[in-house]
């Protein structure tokens, strides 16, 4: 084995090492023993509650799973609502009236979030018919015909000369 790739080994082995080791700190950032309510039936609340809750950092992760600061501040306060004493209900209440339904990994169902989806399907629709119709206009009204001047002009600029 040549010094080269004596050097890239142990710099991959050190890589690796790194990564292994370092992954075990981002699992204990999500899970900080002191943003924990003591009340484990509590916690399994807040924990419900948070892994219905959308990060607005990542977006695509429920505050629950998420490291981002603003998605440990939304746990912090979510954990704050629970230790008070406030229903399931009340906490996603108070969490939708700050943040809108974006806050809700599954938003529920209204005329909003209908017309969110249908809004593609319609703007196909009304494309589709609008190119029908002008197809339509178009093939039904062909060149306007001659009149009898210009059918005379037209045999004068062809008649061999």
């Amino acid at each position: 084995m040549t010094a080269a790739m004596r050097r890239l080994a142990a710099m991959l082995a050190t890589v690796l090492a790194l990564a292994v080791g370092l992954a075990p700190l981002a699992a204990i950032a999500v899970d900080d023993p002191s943003e924990m309510l003591s009340d484990p039936a509590q916690e399994a609340r807040a924990e419900a509650i948070g892994a219905q809750l959308r990060c607005l950092v990542c977006q695509n992760e429920s505050i629950e799973d998420s490291s981002a600061g603003l998605a440990r501040d939304l746990r912090h306060v979510v954990r704050e609502h629970v230790a008070r004493g406030e229903s399931n209900r009340q906490i996603m209440d108070w969490m939708v009236d700050r943040y809108g339904n974006f806050i809700r990994l599954k938003p529920p169902l209204t005329i909003g979030t209908v017309l969110l989806w249908l809004m593609p399907v319609l703007a196909l629709l009304v494309g589709g018919v609008v190119a029908f119709l002008s197809f339509r206009r178009a093939r039904g009204t062909g060149p306007a015909p001659l009149s009898d001047d210009e059918r005379a002009r037209l045999t004068d600029l062809t008649r061999p000369r």
